[in-house]
């Protein structure tokens, strides 16, 4: 077994997801001061609404440019904030958006229907009919509508992942015709030669982001890798392991506790794709995923030959020993979410304590595994089983367990509910936010 050593903490290192951050409110924050000098360089229309109205129309287009950063898949930011993060940022983004395009319509109407002493809803259809662009942009409004529609928790439950993502996917549609109402209407668009470069600028970055994230490195990883399934080995009877192998895996970037969109090319299974965290540290010559079967997606697994074609997107998210704060760490799993925890325990250095909570022994996959890591690498290994009323890892039976708890970096995966229920013992025992890490799977479209 080859083990992977994770580089020494950095005693008084700056956060990488503090940076990044920080970084992505600097780049808001200043596109948006930019966005209004430029407003104000163009002049105001004589009426109040409208002046209203196209801020609020300036405004979303930079949100919908910095949605289109959020969702682009770029290796640097994923891997300081994490897919997840990322995720919720843009789901609130989208809220903000769907909102100021909203004022943006409603004041735009009423301040031209005020001038015009038309209805507004004549005056709505007045202007799709004859200023260009404006069909473009009601056309894009109601996508975006459909859009915030699906994306709410209750349509977001009752949807195959499938079926949300195609529909996710007219945010691009949206976004040309939006881009295109803005060149031909936009007065601070065409206000100066600067203000017209900045806004293809920005364009062009976000739109040259998505491309490079979700289509070029893709498909430049794939074609340089070759992947293919290796061997399907059961772990358990709903448990099955994958193992993927492939050209020059030694320079694919890769760390434990990341995860891949696996696509596996088979006549059934070739437009399916699932997230399953590694369950091995790469170490340069094979990949490995471990699933429970849950769903279609993940119960076919063990029917895969070797040799099957694998199309991966990845590595993804920041659940990995880039953000440890503290040389000591504590590793919780539950249930299945042991897969990433035994990477981890795999890479990382220094004194580990890693906690396993399952409902019984026999549902302990991987755990012949994590002993003999444990044993290797002279951590702490503690299986706690049973149901899951009383809580084993409330408060006080945790403090038991691992009394310097606080002075740990803790890594924490598994079921939702098991995972808020611990997150809430952390908080009881004041273990700083910044030595707990995390990581929900939500996928953007």
């Amino acid at each position: 077994m080859t083990t992977v050593q994770s580089p020494p903490v950095p005693p008084t290192a700056i956060r990488p997801k503090v940076v990044a951050r920080t970084g992505l409110y600097a780049v808001l924050a200043a596109n948006a001061a930019v966005v209004t000098l430029f407003a104000v360089q163009a002049g105001f229309a004589s009426n109040a609404l409208v002046v209203i109205g196209r801020f609020a129309g300036l405004y979303s287009a930079l949100l919908m440019a910095f949605q289109l950063l959020l969702v682009a898949r770029l290796p640097w930011l994923d891997r300081r904030i994490g897919m997840d993060r990322l995720t919720n940022w843009h789901r609130w983004t989208g809220f903000s958006l769907l909102w100021t395009l909203v004022g943006h319509v409603v004041f735009i109407t009423f301040g031209y229907a005020e001038s015009s002493s038309m209805n507004p809803v004549s005056q709505l259809v007045d202007l799709a009919e004859t200023v260009e662009g404006v069909l473009r942009a009601a056309v894009a409004m109601v996508l975006i509508l459909v859009i915030g529609g699906v994306s709410g928790r209750w349509a977001r439950r009752r949807l195959a992942y499938e079926t949300w993502h195609f529909i996710h996917l007219y945010t691009y549609v949206a976004v040309v015709l939006a881009f295109t109402h803005q060149v031909a209407v936009g007065t601070t668009f065409t206000a100066s030669s600067a203000a017209t470069a900045y806004w293809y600028a920005v364009w062009g970055v976000a739109l040259g982001s998505v491309l490079l994230g979700r289509v070029v490195l893709p498909l430049w990883r794939n074609w340089r890798h070759q992947l293919r399934v290796e061997a399907v080995v059961p772990e358990a009877d709903n448990v099955v392991s994958v193992y993927i192998t492939g050209r020059d895996l030694d320079r694919l970037p890769a760390r434990a506790g990341q995860f891949f969109l696996w696509r596996f090319l088979t006549k059934d299974r070739w437009w399916q794709a699932n997230p399953f965290s590694l369950s091995a540290a790469p170490d340069g010559t094979r990949l490995r995923l471990t699933a429970k079967a849950a769903g279609d997606g993940s119960a076919g697994l063990r029917h895969l030959e070797p040799g099957t074609r694998v199309f991966a997107e990845g590595p993804y998210g920041a659940f990995t020993a880039m953000h440890r704060t503290r040389p000591e760490a504590l590793l919780i799993a539950g249930g299945v979410g042991v897969t990433p925890i035994r990477a981890l325990l795999e890479e990382i250095d220094g004194h580990a304590v890693v906690i396993y909570r399952v409902a019984g022994e026999r549902d302990a996959v991987l755990y012949d595994e994590l002993h003999e890591l444990a044993l290797t690498k002279g951590a702490e290994l503690h299986l706690v089983t049973g149901p899951p009323v009383p809580d084993r890892l409330a408060p006080r039976e945790l403090a038991a367990l691992v009394p310097d708890i606080a002075e740990r970096d803790v890594f924490l995966c598994g079921p939702p509910p098991m995972m808020n229920a611990v997150l809430g013992t952390l908080r009881e025992l004041d273990v700083p936010k910044p030595q707990i890490h995390f990581e929900r799977f939500s996928l953007a479209g």
